[in-house]
């Protein structure tokens, strides 16, 4: 039987201590049994998932968590999830992330980013918008591809991605009007922002949502642009098939380009709510036919980039108890497996925002129906991955590491 690969990862779920835990983190104050026994059946460490003098996102972390040098493969965000959502780039195209974000005006009038998810606005509403916002791209080389909640697409035909953009939830509460310029400085991107503000500023939705108390949507925010990325994938790269499970368009985008097949989840919506059950059902599915499995969660990065400690203290243990948990119960009948359990990056409570700092892994290979707890029990967290002294320098010594002796 050939050993089954599964990879689990809880986006942002990394920390710094938090006074107001004692100096502890959320990992170490959740409930999450299922990882800390997979780091305790297993070993733990660290993992340099960003590389030197790399932007530390999602795109980059996950990228190495897959393998992959980003260094080497890595042109942009928006090219992956341009994959995921079906939009073939040609040469000549440029693809931005372009997010429905919320500016707020405070008492100075000084604009500020008041949240990059526009009160992580539900995908039909989305819809609705960006479909009037086609209009603001009349007469302009861009065209804008709706994808969910409040991420989506826009495709610039010869266009420049040398620009430098700021990703919304880098400058959340900070005045935005500053990052805002290049938008200006570029006559395109300055008539399609221009006129997507005063389409959103009276929209049906953002009245509606202004009613219930909701932030409405009043601003597009294009970042993360690059063109088509060329990587080999892991069928070539080590004879494995595999599947990815998301929620966003950028790991489905990222498993496209790595050979993976991305799975459709109904309910999956990269947030608290997202259907975990489903996700699960979808990976214990997949592994009858398919070598390996990447389960990715959203939410913990989500509440990490509200600054809420509640709510990514409650991500962290749905992640646990929801997703982590039942796939270990589902893993007792498949025989031998390398399974991996990790945060992709930090994304501290504290900056609101992603770190190039070590993120930690928890790494089992074995049979999980077999296998016998420690004597001592082991906890997952930050201090303890650090403790144990295994620290690998790159996402592909981890994957490396991972795959070896299947």
């Amino acid at each position: 039987m050939r050993t089954k690969i599964v990879i689990l990862v809880g986006d942002g779920m990394g920390d710094f201590p938090v006074a107001s835990l004692g100096g502890r983190t959320p990992l170490e104050v959740a409930r999450i049994p299922h990882m800390n026994r997979i780091a305790g059946l297993g070993e733990m460490g660290r993992v340099q998932t960003i590389p030197q003098g790399m932007e530390p996102g999602s795109d980059i972390a996950n990228m190495a968590l897959l393998g992959y040098d980003p260094a080497v493969y890595h042109t942009g965000r928006a090219p992956l999830e341009a994959a995921s959502m079906g939009v073939s780039l040609d040469s000549h195209q440029v693809a931005f992330r372009c997010n429905l974000v919320y500016v707020e005006t405070d008492e100075q009038g000084v604009r500020r980013m008041g949240d990059h998810s526009a009160g992580h606005i539900s995908t039909e509403e989305a819809r609705d918008l960006v479909a009037a916002l086609q209009q603001a791209c009349d007469g302009l080389p861009l065209r804008l591809h709706a994808g969910v909640s409040y991420r989506h697409l826009l495709v610039w035909d010869h266009g420049d991605e040398s620009i430098r953009t700021t990703p919304p939830h880098d400058i959340l509460g900070e005045p935005a009007d500053g990052y805002a310029e290049v938008y200006e400085r570029v006559e395109v991107l300055s008539r399609f922002v221009s006129r997507a503000a005063r389409i959103l500023a009276d929209h049906p939705v953002n009245v509606k949502r202004r009613e219930e108390g909701k932030r409405p949507a009043n601003a597009v925010w294009p970042w993360g642009q690059g063109r088509a990325p060329s990587m080999p994938t892991l069928q070539e790269r080590f004879g494995l098939t595999g599947c990815m499970i998301s929620a966003v368009d950028l790991l489905k985008g990222l498993g496209v380009y790595a050979g993976l097949e991305p799975v459709h989840v109904p309910g999956a919506t990269g947030y608290l709510d997202t259907n975990y059950q489903g996700k699960v059902d979808a990976a214990l599915r997949a592994l009858e036919d398919v070598d390996l499995v990447f389960v990715h969660v959203e939410a913990p990065d989500e509440a990490s980039h509200e600054g809420s400690l509640e709510k990514k203290i409650q991500a962290i243990q749905d992640f646990d108890a929801k997703v982590v948990g039942p796939i270990l119960e589902g893993l007792r009948h498949k025989g031998p497996v390398h399974l991996l359990v990790a945060a992709d990056h930090l994304t501290p409570l504290s900056i609101r925002t992603h770190v190039g700092d070590p993120s930690l892994f928890a790494l089992f290979k074995g049979d999980w129906a077999t296998a016998t707890p420690p004597a001592v029990e082991v906890f997952f967290h930050e201090a303890a991955a650090s403790e144990t002294g295994l620290h690998l320098p790159s996402g592909e010594a981890l994957f490396r590491r991972l795959v070896g002796s299947t």
